[in-house]
């Protein structure tokens, strides 16, 4: 019987930059950070050859070694959907899901490999009471239903990346899409919030973005956005020039020119963020109080507060490693404050297959 490894890279194939973080298993409840990388891949990965060699360089960068890796991939072609059918054991709707993609989901599945998995709910049914005879007797025996989680991504693309990880020989094991993640990785990092609260959280990628809100456990929500950190960068840089050090920067210092272009900017996902509180306030008995934000640009302050006062509500960066001990050393040691923000997809695939095992 094969061995259960206690250790894995996390690795998030994003379109800008490839992170991965190394992580262990120290006992039941005991998980260790050990090493971690980010590699700029922007314009570098055209090809499957280049796509290998910067992989390469990413592990080479990061050190320590693993014999299992977990996959966090990032893509416009993907499918996340939230959807609600009777009762079925997962198999069956996955079968069903390829077969009748059109009926279900609204658009043609066959060329996609598809995973689904029952979303808990929060509801508590103790209190329901139970149909009298009469009732019964009037009314048509309806099903009970359930929500389920929908992820795809193209065959074709899942053959790539396979071929990619035997070539660099990092024994992939799991393949997961970047919002599931998110919120698995806020589940083992903020654990009493995700399960007593409503929560909505932001992950701001280089070229698109993911808002997700949950309740109680529950995923309520999930949304892509075609809104990224890029558009943010490039909005700073036209009107401050430099670079993208220096605009942060002056971001930072408090240049009201670009506190004022970093607002108009944002105004895109503040929108849809608004949009999606708004649902949810509207279909729920409850409040969203705080908005938890990952990625690049929640490394600013001044962004985050930006957020904040548009929003009306406190909106914060978060780590997903609270509940991790620190082995690192060296200059990852020393930048780790600066890049935990950009590890969340990273951490919540290496441990969510940890915790599987």
């Amino acid at each position: 019987m094969a061995k259960v490894p206690n250790s894995v890279v996390g690795v998030d194939l994003g379109r800008h930059a490839f992170k991965s973080v190394l992580l262990h298993r120290r006992g039941a409840n005991r998980f260790q950070l050990s090493h971690y990388a980010i590699q700029n891949v922007e314009g570098l990965t055209d090809t499957p050859e280049q796509t290998a060699e910067q992989l390469k360089l990413l592990f080479k960068q990061m050190g320590g070694h693993a014999r299992a890796s977990a996959l966090a991939v990032t893509s416009p072609d993907a499918i996340i959907r939230i959807i609600e059918q009777p009762t079925t054991p997962c198999d069956i709707l996955r079968d069903a899901l390829r077969i009748n993609g059109y009926s279900l989901l609204n658009q043609d599945c066959r060329d996609f490999v598809l995973d689904c998995d029952e979303i808990q709910s929060s509801k508590k049914t103790n209190g329901e009471k139970a149909a009298t005879p009469a009732a019964s007797s009037a009314q048509a025996v309806v099903a009970p239903r359930q929500k389920y989680l929908v992820g795809g991504l193209p065959r074709k693309k899942v053959a790539q990346i396979d071929e990619l990880f035997q070539k660099n020989q990092s024994g992939l094991r799991s393949i997961q899409l970047a919002p599931v993640c998110v919120f698995n990785a806020f589940e083992f990092s903020n654990a009493e919030t995700f399960n007593d609260e409503a929560f909505l959280l932001v992950d701001i990628g280089h070229a698109s973005s993911t808002v997700t809100v949950g309740s109680r456990g529950e995923l309520i929500i999930v949304r892509a956005l075609e809104y990224g950190g890029k558009a943010l960068i490039e909005g700073l840089m036209r009107h401050g020039g430099g670079t993208r050090e220096s605009v942060l920067g002056m971001l930072e210092e408090g240049d009201d020119l670009l506190l004022e272009t970093a607002r108009l900017s944002l105004t895109a996902l503040t929108r849809e963020i608004s949009s999606s509180i708004g649902f949810f306030e509207g279909q729920h008995e409850e409040n969203i109080t705080r908005v938890f934000v990952t990625g690049g640009p929640a490394s600013s302050k001044a962004i985050l507060q930006i957020l904040a006062e548009e929003l009306r509500i406190p909106c914060q960066a978060w780590s997903p490693f609270l509940k991790c001990e620190l082995g690192l050393s060296g200059v990852q040691k020393t930048n780790f404050a600066r890049d935990i923000t950009s590890l969340t997809v990273a951490c919540g695939a290496a441990i969510e297959f940890l915790k599987s095992k």
